[in-house]
């Protein structure tokens, strides 16, 4: 059964470059509902805890550096099916592969930089959520 959260952070590159109004006018103009939201700075530490599923992969580093690298906004959106509405409303993790219209085929400059994440499965919304998350936090 599909879940009705997925989590998802606004990338530092595409917070410097005011696109974040914007992007959260299309989260939301697609029927998600914020159910928790905050703009924080991860240090490397912190990133690197975040991502340390992907710790033996090539790019790991190059990872935790670039979102460590400024502000990001974190949410919680709730929808039904909500994390493949949003991998979808998102696009592909290569901005030129993604679908015209998508997120980030709009605000990604590039694979690393490419304007948004989104959980992957609803146990890693879950997971993804109660790191910058607590229960307290929701509405």
């Amino acid at each position: 059964m599909a879940g009705n959260i997925t989590f998802t952070m606004i990338k530092p590159a595409a917070y410097a470059n005011n696109h974040t109004g914007k992007i959260l006018d299309i989260i939301l103009n697609n029927g998600f509902r914020i159910q928790a939201m905050k703009v924080v700075r991860l240090t490397p530490q912190l990133a690197g805890k975040f991502y340390e599923v992907h710790k033996e992969r090539p790019f790991y580093n190059s990872l935790v550096q670039s979102m460590s690298s400024g502000t990001i906004l974190a949410a919680i959106l709730e929808k039904d099916n909500a994390v493949e509405d949003y991998r979808t409303l998102i696009g592909a993790t290569n901005p030129e592969n993604a679908a015209e219209g998508t997120i980030r085929k709009q605000f990604g400059e590039s694979v690393e930089k490419n304007a948004v994440h989104g959980s992957d499965s609803d146990a890693n919304a879950a997971l993804e959520a109660s790191f910058f998350f607590t229960e307290f936090d929701r509405v």
